[in-house]
């Protein structure tokens, strides 16, 4: 049995006082008898100079606080400040019965001093709400123009039953008290020196009048009449004159109120909504705004609010050292001394705290901006996996206390080696204490190597099995949470993300955790060894299913990632030497690199199934929604949108276009996907179904909507490769080699079709300037590059790791001549099916210039615009493109609507087949 209370620590309340239980029945040892509560001050007087305290015995490594960390501000000893001293603003707002305490004796606190304001993230939560709602108020305005007018019909058709009179009168109190009810307020807070919050809602303020002037102003001049007439109407008795569509009081009173916290104060708050909701209702009925209107208006106040206090900060209210002395000392035990520790998983802070004559303690913190972190990232969990792959978070704050404690009661009864929770309490409104007995020791993470023994692996997996004997589920078994008590025992830490009554798959992903985290450290065969051993073949072989990257923890994921980069760079760099000495082939390094990249997982699960072969090889299904599907929803929607808003049919013209030569320009677009097929085909020597690989193609189009050109092409190529077969080494070089074939092309064709285009007119026609531009941006470029260091080494990099057995690739396709016949051919296949779609799209609509030109408008305009990254190089080549074709002589009647044919062939109706496409590769496993 534990002892609970709730402290009252709030700095915002006029009394704080809570009942102190007896000592609990178990657990007493820890605990003496408590004597007189001292009284503990919550000022940090750093003015006074006295002889620092002396510090508590030496600590454990596990909570002695971490070396870098802020300076430190210890608690003096109670000394009268001279009275010539000015004393420093504190860096918290004072709490209302700090009067009470001015003389009180002081405790020691070592630990880091809290900023004086915090970016909390349920700020920035509720601000894109609000922004949100905003944007849902004008989409609304906008389609619901029906609804919308009904509403204010009815309200005008009632609007007379109400007495004139009793109007009046409402509203003009309600006009008074929306304002006067904050000045009180504001008042008060300044009598009880928090000035810092009504300077904050006073900004707020300021700024959601700026916004709503803005908003104003776009309404009446740049917004559509439909939602002009949603947010504005006309009065009967005006002159003509609309109303505003954003109330200028009102949005800024109620970015007031929200900013100082009103909403944490009850009577306050009901008092000012009051006011507000009848100076609306006044409004409304008067005639003098709409309904869409003011919830416009009170969007804008609480979103401005919670914006202004995300960028500036709120005062920091989270308690400190000195409090938790309060909370401790209110449940019965007599601190004297505490410092930080290292913070537990989630944010939840930590403090190492002795006792006056009692054990030490290792009390948790947790508060509602800890739960409040993290909130995007749970949220991308839960929509990805299903839920018995992601623990729900509590709701409450009561709820996340209750809940740990469960746990922790829990797995003391199932007998696993985990600290004892000896009380719980709430410190406040916003904060709770958990109280755990200080159990000393190193974390898996701080052992070295050779440290990590089989015993103390053992050890762990003993604890973890009583967990699941009980259905308890660990969730967080990372080195973090293995603390190593001496060279053969370790205990569970770090319980509170845990479940209760779990389902198998959960202990299965404890189980897949475990096994990942130590062969992070110590190797797959030893981890399953060890496994083996303490769990059995059977056990161990059920997690098999379950080792996945999506399945492990945050940090986890990152320590694998980064293994696997490391592993696949040391291959590279020894193969690359080794190749270079002559040690070994370009093959044999090539296996090598292939070796290296086998992620741990996978070795892992080769050890399982050595003790296992008939342990379940299908993976577990633990998403719900791929990546991969957001993004194909995500580039479907930006491509539909991108089309409604840059394709035009007036710009089109399609009453002036020839259809047979847009025909040929269609024909010309679709033959460009069997000629980058050969060229990728060319440059591998192992056979590839050609029609896969036009289909491979095709779905390109459908990727260039969310890359670049160039990028989304070498990765799907790169892709495609991979899942036919080919090792990822060679399928790299292999697209690496036709990339570099492919530039090769461009600039050898760019040249002759430039020499064929001067010599066609004495070297006088306009498109000649277009080549020079070109090959003087090159060498601009050439230059940039070679002159800047970081983007020097960036770039070598890069081409490194893109070419390497490039020239290895080649000599093996040296051996087979229609290879290279082919690829190099589907190179200039290519750029000469999209000049010749460029070239039949000028001629669709009357454009009159030679086949040469128009090849060397298409090589450098095109070049020129992709070189600016965007997906498919929307906006940039349609630019670039029109421009050339302007320098080339075509008028720009011509070449505007010529130049969005072509782009709508070969870039915008491809989307489609690309799409399907591209979902049928992935169904058939060849992407």
């Amino acid at each position: 049995m534990t002892g609970t209370a709730d402290v009252g620590v709030d700095k915002d309340s006029d009394e704080s006082s809570a009942a102190v239980p007896p000592a609990p029945g178990g657990g007493t040892e820890g605990r003496p008898e408590p004597g007189p509560t001292p009284e503990v001050s919550l000022i940090k007087d750093r003015t006074i100079k006295t002889p620092a305290p002396a510090r508590a015995p030496e600590q454990p490594e596990r909570t002695a606080p971490p070396e870098a960390a802020a300076p430190k501000a210890v608690v003096p000893a109670p000394t009268a400040p001279e009275p010539s001293t000015p004393e420093p603003a504190a860096p918290e707002p004072v709490p209302d019965h700090q009067d009470q305490l001015d003389d009180a004796p002081h405790l020691d606190v070592d630990e880091p001093l809290l900023a004086a304001r915090a970016h909390r993230p349920s700020d920035l939560i509720r601000f894109l709400a609000g922004v949100f709602g905003i944007v849902a108020v004008f989409v609304l305005a906008g389609i619901a123009t029906s609804t919308t007018t009904g509403i204010e019909q009815d309200i005008a058709t009632n609007a007379p039953h109400f007495s004139a009179v009793l109007s009046t009168i409402t509203g003009l109190v309600s006009s008074v008290a929306v304002l006067a009810v904050p000045l009180a307020f504001a008042v008060e807070r300044l009598i009880k020196r928090d000035g810092l919050r009504v300077a904050d809602g006073v900004l707020a303020s300021v700024l959601a009048y700026g916004v709503s002037l803005g908003i104003d102003w776009w309404v009446a001049e740049g917004a559509s009449e439909h939602i002009r007439d949603a947010l504005t109407r006309l009065p009967l008795d005006s002159n003509g004159t609309l109303t505003d569509p954003v109330h200028g009081y009102l949005a800024p009173v109620i970015a007031y109120m929200t900013a100082v916290g009103m909403s944490s104060r009850p009577r306050w708050r009901v008092a000012l909504w009051v006011v507000v909701v009848f100076s609306g209702v006044t409004e409304l009925l008067g005639g003098y705004t709409t309904p869409l209107s003011l919830m416009l208006t009170v969007l804008i106040g609480w979103s401005v609010a919670y914006g202004t206090l995300y960028a500036i900060g709120s005062p920091n209210i989270r308690p400190t050292g000195q409090h938790l002395m309060i909370g401790l000392r209110k449940v019965g035990f007599t601190p004297d001394g505490a410092h930080r520790a290292p913070d537990a998983p989630g944010g939840t802070r930590r403090y190492y705290v002795t006792q006056q004559g009692g054990r030490p303690l290792d009390v948790h913190i947790i508060d509602r901006e800890q739960q409040a972190s993290g909130f995007f990232y749970r949220a991308w969990r839960r929509l990805r996996l299903r839920s018995v792959a992601v623990r729900r978070s509590p709701q409450s704050l009561r709820q996340a206390l209750e809940q740990e404690a469960l746990i922790a009661y829990a797995a003391a009864a199932s007998g696993a080696h985990a600290p004892q929770l000896v009380a719980t309490s709430e410190l406040g409104p916003d904060a709770a204490i958990l109280v755990y007995e200080n159990v000393e020791g190193r974390t898996l993470d701080e052992l070295a190597d050779d440290e990590v023994t089989d015993e103390v692996m053992a050890s762990i997996w003993r604890s973890v099995a009583a967990l699941h004997e009980r259905r308890i589920a660990h969730r967080r078994l990372t080195g973090e949470s293995l603390l190593v008590v001496d060279e053969r025992s370790a205990c569970l830490v770090n319980l509170s993300g845990g479940d209760i009554a779990a389902t198998d798959l959960t202990l299965r992903i404890d189980v897949a955790q475990l096994l990942t985290t130590f062969a992070l450290r110590i190797g797959p065969e030893r981890a399953v060894a060890t496994a083996n051993a303490v769990l059995g073949a059977e056990r161990v072989a059920q997690a098999l299913p379950l080792l996945q990257p999506v399945g492990m923890s945050r940090s986890t994921r990152v320590d694998l990632s980064k293994l696997s980069k490391e592993r696949k760079a040391t291959a590279r760099a020894k193969a690359l030497e080794q190749v270079a000495a002559g040690e070994r082939t370009q093959q044999q390094a090539e296996e090598d690199i292939a070796v290296a990249g086998e992620d741990l997982l996978s070795r892992i699960r080769g050890q399982i199934l050595q003790i296992a072969p008939e342990a379940p090889m299908e993976p577990a299904k633990l998403e719900r929604l791929k990546p991969k599907t957001l993004i194909m929803v995500i580039a479907l929607t930006f491509a539909a949108y991108l089309a409604l808003t840059t394709i035009k049919p007036a710009q089109l013209k399609l009453s002036q276009m020839d259809w047979a030569w847009a025909a040929a320009a269609l024909l010309a677009a679709a033959f460009s996907y069997v000629a980058a097929a050969m060229s990728l085909t060319g440059f591998v020597p192992e056979k590839l179904p050609f029609r896969r690989t036009v289909a491979a193609q095709l779905a390109g189009s459908f990727v260039k909507l969310v890359a670049p050109a160039a990028i989304g092409g070498i990765a799907l190529n790169t892709r495609y490769l991979q899942k036919a077969g080919i090792r990822s080494g060679q399928a790299v070089a292999s697209v690496g080699a036709s990339q570099l074939a492919g530039l090769a092309g461009h600039l050898l064709l760019l040249f002759s079709f430039g020499l064929i285009t001067g010599s066609q007119t004495n070297g006088d026609l306009s498109a000649s300037r277009a080549v020079i531009i070109g090959v003087l941006t090159a060498a601009v470029l050439a230059l940039v590059v070679a002159a800047v260091a970081p983007l020097r080494r960036f770039v070598l990099g890069r081409l490194r790791s893109l070419f390497f057995g490039v020239v290895p690739r080649m000599l093996d396709l040296m051996q087979t001549p229609s290879k290279l016949v082919t690829g190099f051919g589907g190179i200039l296949l290519l750029t000469l099916s999209f000049t010749a779609c460029l070239d039949f799209s000028v001629q669709a609509f009357g454009g009159d210039v030679s086949f040469s030109a128009v090849a060397v408008v298409f090589l450098t305009a095109n070049a020129a615009g992709s070189a600016i990254p965007t997906p498919g190089g929307i906006g940039p080549v349609e630019v670039a493109l029109i421009g050339a074709l302007t320098v080339a002589d075509v008028s720009p009647a011509v070449a505007t609507p010529a130049v969005f044919l072509y782009r709508a062939l070969t870039f915008w109706l491809p989307v489609l087949p690309g799409w399907i496409a591209y979902n049928v590769l992935q169904r058939r496993n060849a992407l």
